[in-house]
Parts: structure tokens; sequence; C-alpha cells
């Protein structure tokens, strides 16, 4: 079964704006991200997890390899989304 490289978003025209999101989170996890290129924080996720993730071909990596790595960028962007709602609802009358 062939990888998709890359995940369609449900709305048209977001992927600047997730990515731009994502490079803030990872900032504030203490990562070093390019803003110009914020799924390279990918890379420096994985070292840190001891995942030998590479650009190009990663087919030696195990699901649960690349699940860590994508775990822990996209938990860290759930949990702030959560703090933002909670905080959003605790402004309201």
């Amino acid at each position: 079964m062939a990888r998709r490289s890359r995940r369609k978003l449900l709305v048209d025209g977001s992927r600047s704006g997730v990515d731009q999101f994502k490079a803030r989170v990872m900032q504030q996890q203490g990562f070093k991200v390019n803003p110009e290129r914020p799924n390279e924080v990918k890379y420096e996720v994985a070292r840190e997890l001891g995942v030998p993730l590479q650009q190009g071909d990663n087919g030696h990596l195990t699901t649960e390899m690349a699940g860590h790595v994508g775990g822990r960028i996209g938990g860290s962007m759930v949990r702030e989304m959560i703090r933002m709602a909670q905080e959003q609802l605790s402004r309201q009358p």
C-alpha cells in the first residue's frame, strides 16, 4: 500500500495556517523550528525520541516508531487547541 506523502486538509487553503500553528506549538515545546519549513521539526522530534527518521524513504520504520513522532507533534497541537478553547470559553459571560 502506498503511503501518502501529505494528508489533505478538509478546508482548502488551511495548510499554511496549520503549519504556522505547528511551528508555534513546537517552539513552545522547546524545539528549533524553521518557520519557512515547519514540517522539518519532525526530524528533531525523531532525534529526541531515538527514532531513525530521515528524509526520503522511511520504509524501515515500524508503525509504532512513526507514531511516536507524529503523536508527539499532533498531541502537542491538540493540547494547545484544547487550552485555547478553554481559555476562550472562560472569557464568555
